[in-house]
């Protein structure tokens, strides 16, 4: 901590912001306040390990004895165990704030499974993504009350779930909505990528970063597999109502992407149109099946080229928010889609011996090729800061 604020402290001297008197005073004031120990970080796994065994604890002891349980009983129990939590929470938060905060979390993750359970003791009329949106809300309160980061994460992870939910579940059926909700999560996950770079708050940034890495990749690969084998001709198109909906849901994600960070428009404006090329990048072969016409979809060279373009402009967008992580996520995302292309376009093409030797070659020039390149960009980013 001492090394970043002494870093600080010389950019702001070389800028004229600081003087060599006030930058000294500030080192000493720094260097008398007391640092966090060293443990740190075993004290965090601790406690993350301490609340992953009291929540399997709890529900291994509730599963033993649920058959012999009234659902009255049931009910209670459930309720009982969501305000246990939450008020040793609140009884240990001034001694131990951080435990405090794990003991919420764990509160507001125990609250997802409460809101099944209830629905299954009293056999509630089954609407999955409405759970999904209590559990947000339950969330959302969460970060209202308390404002720490876990509710927070949490509160914007479970929203766009239910957000994705509720489309699959009202649209089920129709041809090409599940295309639609591919480029619904591809565009939320470059918004979760890119927005939350420069985030004070790490845990909430990190979390989202790897949530969008992971949607984006998903989406993606998803929309591909849509594509490869479909007879979509056999099922009824989606009503204009539901299209029109679906676009307000994609324009209201890059609103939201201006209103955290208005930089965040363009890498989510890029996904969005990719998303909408995509689809239009396989041929598509006619052949007659038992019970009618199938299609069956070639995947062409432009959608692999459409993705490694992805992938490199979000490279190129790690570059411009100097941001190491983004970097590599675009090195190794071109990394797979090259490896993709070969293995379903090219491999099956050639001798089983030839397609060894490319491969290999693929590994070691390529990523050799990919490495140095990935170490010369991070080297000029952290030069530049």
């Amino acid at each position: 901590m001492l090394r970043s604020i002494e870093d600080a402290l010389q950019r702001w001297i070389g800028a004229g912001l600081l003087d060599a008197g006030s930058a000294e005073r500030i080192r000493q004031f720094e260097a008398g306040r007391e640092q966090p120990s060293g443990w740190r970080w075993q004290v965090l796994l601790a406690l993350i390990f301490g609340a992953i065994l009291l929540a399997a604890g709890f529900a291994l002891f509730i599963a033993a004895h649920w058959e012999g349980l009234s659902p009255i009983a049931r009910f209670v129990i459930v309720m009982l165990t969501l305000i246990a939590i939450h008020l040793i929470a609140i009884s240990v938060r001034q001694r131990f704030d951080r435990l405090a905060i794990v003991l919420h979390g764990v509160g507001t993750l125990a609250a997802g499974a409460a809101i099944a359970l209830v629905g299954q003791i009293f056999n509630v009329q089954e609407h999955w993504p409405t759970g999904v949106l209590l559990w947000a809300l339950c969330a959302m309160a969460g970060w209202v009350l308390l404002g720490d980061q876990v509710q927070q994460t949490l509160t914007l992870l479970l929203l766009p779930a239910w957000i994705v939910c509720e489309w699959w579940a009202c649209t089920v059926g129709y041809r090409g909505a599940e295309q639609f909700a591919m480029r619904l999560i591809a565009v939320i996950g470059a918004v979760y990528l890119t927005a939350f770079l420069r985030s004070q708050k790490e845990l909430v940034g990190d979390t989202l970063f790897g949530a969008g890495a992971i949607a984006l990749a998903a989406a993606i690969v998803a929309s591909m597999a849509l594509l490869d084998w479909a007879n979509s001709y056999l099922v009824p198109a989606m009503p204009v109502v539901w299209t029109i909906f679906g676009w307000c849901l994609l324009l209201a994600v890059l609103l939201l992407a201006w209103f955290v960070k208005h930089d965040a428009v363009v890498p989510a404006t890029v996904v969005l149109a990719a998303a909408i090329l995509l689809p239009r990048c396989f041929r598509e072969r006619p052949y007659s099946g038992a019970t009618g016409t199938y299609y069956s979809r070639e995947i062409t060279f432009f959608a692999y080229l459409l993705i490694a373009a992805v992938a490199c402009f979000l490279a190129w967008w790690g570059v411009h928010e100097r941001s190491r992580a983004l970097i590599n996520y675009g090195v190794v995302a071109f990394a797979a889609t090259v490896l993709w292309f070969y293995f379903s376009s090219i491999m099956d093409k050639l001798d089983r011996s030839l397609s060894l030797i490319l491969l290999g070659l693929l590994f070691l020039g390529g990523g050799w090729a990919l490495e140095k390149l990935r170490r010369r960009i991070v080297r000029q980013v952290n030069e530049a800061a």
